[in-house]
């Protein structure tokens, strides 16, 4: 099951070896929004959690835009990326797609309708690594590295993205699609 080498930036996403039993990071996809030698920090594309928009900011606009779980930092703040690069203070992760940026433009996009889950997707927590942490992870194959795109992150079906993923990996990779949640129940 060797791959080409890819090594962990921007852009890029981790999917999690399937027997990775961690409760976050279990049968996960995590697009990387910084990869430097500070650290790692990126967000969990593929967890979304019981909320509505509406119910996690207050005075937000009233819509019924999902909530994902980033990660295990920051639980008690609100991340998010979108398509949108002429919002103020967004970063760009890779072609087409930004992290975070002025909460205020953001909130006049969803009043006008200019902006939809098809451009926008919100995260409580992030996950993120220290300095040479998630290389160790790598090496130890906690992760398989991969290439990805702007559809695939904001549009896909999160649900099914972890699967879908290995299976577009080749044979090798779309066994593990199948693999249990917890194998001791098969």
């Amino acid at each position: 099951m060797d791959k080409p080498l890819i090594k962990p930036k921007q852009g890029i996403i981790l999917i999690s070896e399937p027997s990775l039993r961690d409760f976050y990071f279990r049968q996960s996809v995590v697009l990387l929004a910084e990869h430097n030698e500070e650290g790692t920090f990126g967000v969990i594309i593929n967890k979304p959690i019981e909320a509505r928009i509406r119910d996690v900011i207050k005075d937000f606009p009233d819509k019924d835009m999902p909530v994902y779980l980033g990660g295990p930092v920051k639980t008690d703040s609100i991340f998010f990326i979108h398509t949108r690069r002429n919002i103020d203070h967004s970063l760009p992760i890779m072609r087409g797609l930004y992290w975070g940026g002025d909460i205020d433009v953001i909130r006049n996009l969803l009043e006008n309708d200019e902006l939809t889950d098809r451009d926008i997707r919100f995260f409580v927590g992030y996950s993120g690594w220290h300095p040479n942490q998630l290389d160790r992870e790598i090496l130890e194959k906690s992760w398989i590295l991969s290439h990805t795109t702007v559809s695939e992150v904001i549009r896909a079906d999160s649900e099914k993205l972890w699967s879908n993923h290995l299976k577009s990996m080749g044979k090798d990779y779309a066994i593990w699609a199948n693999f249990p949640i917890d194998p001791t129940f098969n």
